[in-house]
């Protein structure tokens, strides 16, 4: 993997990051740099999940692969504030 790789991942995991603490109701207790780390996680498991659906790969913008994406940040998110909490 390239540098311009690792910076695209990193700038989409913040991206990713970020719409999925906002889908998350309420107020998140997590830092920005755990966010960040959700995010490169969501997005990076995401495009796994979209490749094994076959709609990774189509015309246009990926909008499914960008679904699961910020659905799994969210999760994530809201699972990471629920062990803080604790």
């Amino acid at each position: 993997m390239e540098i311009s790789g690792i910076i695209s991942a990193i700038v989409i995991g913040i991206i990713i990051g970020v719409l999925g603490r906002l889908v998350v109701p309420g107020r998140q207790r997590i830092g920005i740099l755990w966010t960040i780390l959700v995010g490169i996680a969501a997005a990076l498991v995401g495009t796994a999940i979209a490749a094994g659906l076959d709609v990774s790969d189509t015309r246009g913008v990926d909008w499914v692969e960008w679904l699961i994406q910020i659905a799994l940040a969210a999760l994530g998110v809201a699972a990471l504030d629920r062990a803080k909490r604790r």
